[in-house]
C-alpha cells in the first residue's frame, strides 16, 4: 500500500486541528486549544479500488515562522494551506506564505482551503474571494463536515495519479 504525507498549515486559529479531527475521527470541538509543535496521525482510505495511507501532519502556528521547523514539511506529498473565511488577517499574507512553501517544496500538491464556510453568507464568500491573492481550491467547514472528506479524498486521488 502506498503512503503519502499531507501537511496542514496556515495561520493560528484557522481550523487546521479541527479539519484534522473531523477527517480522522469525525469529531468537532468548539474549544480552541492551540497546537504545540505537530500532531500526526494516519487514515487508510480506498479510492477507485486502491488503498492509500494518508499520513496527516497538523503543524502549529504560522507557515514561515521560525518556531516551525522546516523539517516538518520535508517529504510532504501534499500541503493544505488553510485560511479562515471570517478573518482577513489569515489570508492577507497568503501569497508570501505560498511563495515560501513553493521554494521549500518542489512539485508538491498544494490546496488552498477556506475554512469556516458555515459562518459566512454567499455574499461574504464573494467579497473574500475578490480579495484573495490565490483562489481557494475548496471551502470547508470542520464544524459541519462540509467538503472535508471530499478535500482529503481528492488529494488522495491526485497523489495516486
Amino acid at each position: 500500500m502506498i503512503s503519502k504525507k499531507i501537511v496542514l498549515t496556515g495561520c493560528f486559529g484557522v481550523g487546521k486541528t479541527s479539519l484534522f479531527n473531523r477527517f480522522l475521527y469525525q469529531k468537532f470541538s468548539e474549544k480552541y486549544l492551540s497546537t504545540i509543535g505537530v500532531k500526526v496521525d494516519k487514515k487508510v482510505v480506498e479510492i477507485d479500488g486502491r488503498k492509500i495511507s494518508l499520513l496527516i501532519w497538523d503543524v502549529a502556528g504560522e507557515v514561515a515562522q521560525e518556531k516551525v521547523p522546516q523539517s516538518y514539511y520535508l517529504g510532504a506529498s501534499a500541503v493544505i494551506y488553510v485560511f479562515d473565511l471570517t478573518r482577513p488577517s489569515t489570508y492577507l499574507n497568503m501569497q508570501s506564505d505560498l511563495d515560501y512553501l513553493g521554494k521549500m517544496l518542489k512539485s508538491v500538491t498544494l490546496k488552498v482551503v477556506g475554512n469556516k464556510v458555515d459562518l459566512v453568507t454567499a455574499e461574504q464568500i464573494g467579497m473574500v474571494e475578490a480579495e484573495l491573492p490565490h483562489p481557494a481550491d475548496c471551502l470547508t467547514s470542520a464544524k459541519t463536515g462540509e467538503n472535508v472528506e471530499t478535500l482529503f479524498l481528492s488529494i488522495g486521488k491526485e497523489l495516486l495519479g
